[in-house]
Parts: structure tokens; sequence; C-alpha cells
């Protein structure tokens, strides 16, 4: 089920794809045109097929409120989306997908914070995964 967000964003890994087995994590970007910071965007994908049926917009709702917006209240974005994969049987499975956009300017600190939001998810909605990508941005209001 997870790796139906993955083919949701291959194009974009595809265009940041790393040519080294040895990369680095993501980093802020070095530098940035006034009035924009260097900072890190994270995409977390949430798929939303569980045990029994697919997370609700209520569940979803209330897992943001509880495990998200606390760990990250200067804010963020929700993007439904929608994901497939081959599934282990080999057919293409589709699942619908909730992509959190969240920019910080304090990597890489936010670590924990994500880390605990995906475990968070994975024990609530009995989830193996949530897809994650992380880049260099720079941004600003």
């Amino acid at each position: 089920m997870r790796r139906l967000a993955l083919l949701a964003v291959l194009g974009l890994l595809s265009a940041c794809a790393q040519t080294s087995a040895q990369s680095q994590p993501p980093q802020v970007a070095a530098s940035c045109a006034a009035p924009l910071k260097p900072a890190l965007a994270l995409n977390l994908y949430f798929g939303r097929d569980k045990p029994g049926g697919m997370v609700s917009e209520a569940e979803w709702a209330t897992f943001v409120a509880q495990e998200v917006t606390p760990r990250f209240p200067d804010g963020l974005s929700v993007i439904n989306v929608a994901g497939q994969s081959r599934g282990a049987s080999g057919s293409v499975e589709r699942e619908r997908t909730k992509l959190l956009i969240i920019v910080v300017f304090d990597a890489p600190a936010h670590q924990p914070k994500v880390v605990a939001i995906i475990d968070a998810y994975n024990r609530r909605f009995a989830q193996n995964s949530v897809f994650r990508t992380e880049h260099a941005v720079c941004a600003g209001l």
C-alpha cells in the first residue's frame, strides 16, 4: 500500500536523484536571494487505505490537529493526491493519499518531529510506512 505514493512522485524523484550512494542527507539551500531564506521542504505521503476501510476526512483532521499541528504550528499544506504502484502480486494498486507539505528553517532539528508524526500515523491507522521526500528550497513570505 505504501508504495502507491512512491509512484505518485516518481517524476519528482527522477529530477532529484542522488548520483552517489554516499550522498549526504538534504541540507538547506546554501544561499537565497532576499527576502527568501534557506529552508527545507518536507513532503510526507500518507496512504489512506487501512484494514477495514479508509482513513476518513474526520480521522485525518483529528490526526493533523493532534499530531502534526503541535509539532509544526507555523504552517503546513495538505493536498489530496492519487497514487499507484505495482503490488507484491504484480498488479497495479491505487490508493488515495494525503500529501503533507511542511517547510522548515531549522534543519535538522525537524527530524525527531517528523519521525514522531510518521510513527503516530503508522500506529493509529495500522500502516507500514509513510513515503517521505526532502529537498532544499529558498522560502519566505
